[in-house]
């Protein structure tokens, strides 16, 4: 059976300096995960509580701090009481020279004073006390399929206790599937696999209806879209989010971020809102970056008709998609970037090359740029393919 892995604790200040190294964007956060030993989605943790937590520090007014409520003096009178009560009954009569094993016996579980309290008072570990109440002790047929559990997991990961289950009994073991579940919780194996409800919208996300349906786009401004992609790197993989107009397929913003969080999608509007005008209507899919409160805020802030997609419904969103096509197979497929500097400054190349020099054949091989500062030659038609109220 394998032993039980120590789990790693991290201090504030290391979780702060790799924090601030992710909200850098010099590397990506497998690299980081590599270089300080710890997990990537750690790494998106610890940056996420950074970025969230900025603003708070300078929502509060100068002077002096109000008291605490730890200080306050009912507060302060019951701990005295408390203290007062553990002094005087009977833990002084203990003698605190005795061995470690003795002291474990002092402790009661259900006592007047929680276990807590209690090994604190006699200077022992919580952790083992609980380990000697509840000794973990297998026969040897347990530690037989522990083993047979172990080599069949190491040669087929994707196996659950269903699986194992079927090869045991096909080779003539007869097993249950309790035990197996049992001595997999105990050796920390899971099959790789999606769990459940992976998609399951957040309950404060709002999901709005589908505008565009129908709808024929004939100046610009009157609708844009927005999505993200990943870039593949050498050692990992970015986001890359982009806003386009629907009437001359201008990209009127792009962010690059090395992780998935609602922020730089926040970045990337607000940028598309100082240099244009709003749109009439903003369309994206049902990302959790997209129906959060803080990025619909500034849309209805701007007085924008919210629009997101039906739920798999990939055309809805078709000339977004179509970008991310043109940008994988004209830029970073055929590049093949190494890390985070080499592919920002290849994809602001091709964003300026896309806007200001490809010409596209449905605008008369005019180029984005032209057709939306003249305000000719483009144009769309949003198919209604699934019908009303699909």
């Amino acid at each position: 059976m394998s032993e039980k892995r120590k789990r790693n604790t991290y201090n504030a200040e290391f979780k702060a300096k790799v924090g601030r190294e992710a909200i850098h964007g010099v590397k990506t956060v497998n690299e980081m995960g590599q270089a300080y030993g710890v997990h990537p989605v750690q790494v998106s943790k610890w940056k996420k509580a950074i970025v969230e937590q900025a603003g708070t520090r300078f929502e509060g007014k100068r002077g002096p701090k109000p008291a605490a409520e730890q200080d306050s003096p009912d507060r302060l009178y019951s701990e005295m009481g408390r203290l007062k009560m553990e002094l005087d009954g009977d833990w002084l009569k203990k003698n605190r020279d005795h061995p470690a094993m003795s002291r474990q016996g002092w402790i009661e579980a259900e006592g007047a004073r929680s276990i807590v309290r209690q090994c604190e008072r006699a200077e022992v570990a919580r952790a083992t006390v609980y380990a000697h109440r509840h000794p973990s002790q297998e026969n040897a047929t347990a530690l037989l399929l522990c083993r047979l559990l172990d080599e069949i997991y190491t040669r087929r990961p994707l196996y659950g206790s269903r699986r194992i289950v079927a090869e045991r009994r096909a080779q003539g073991h007869e097993v249950n599937r309790k035990c197996v579940q049992r001595l997999m919780r105990r050796m920390g194996l899971a099959a790789i696999a999606p769990g459940p409800h992976t998609r399951r919208p957040h309950p404060q996300h709002k999901v709005y209806p589908y505008r565009l349906r129908g709808i024929q786009v004939i100046r610009p401004n009157q609708g844009c879209s927005t999505d993200i992609t990943y870039v593949r790197l050498a050692r990992g993989f970015c986001d890359r989010v982009a806003i386009i107009d629907g009437y001359s397929r201008k990209v009127l913003s792009e962010r690059l971020s090395n992780t998935i969080d609602a922020s730089f999608c926040l970045d990337c509007l607000e940028e598309a809102l100082r240099l244009n005008r709003p749109p009439e209507v903003f369309n994206s899919d049902q990302g959790a970056q997209n129906t959060a409160e803080p990025f619909t805020s500034v849309l209805k802030r701007e007085g924008m008709t919210i629009s997101i997609d039906g739920r798999g419904r990939a055309f809805h969103n078709i000339f977004v998609e179509r970008l991310w096509r043109t940008v994988k197979h004209e830029d970073t497929d055929l590049k093949g970037d190494a890390d985070l500097r080499e592919v920002t400054l290849g994809l602001l190349e091709d964003f300026s090359f896309y806007n200001e020099e490809r010409p596209h054949q449905a605008q008369a091989d005019e180029t984005p740029a032209t057709v939306y500062r003249t305000r000719q030659g483009g144009g769309a038609l949003i198919v209604d393919k699934y019908g009303p109220g699909r």
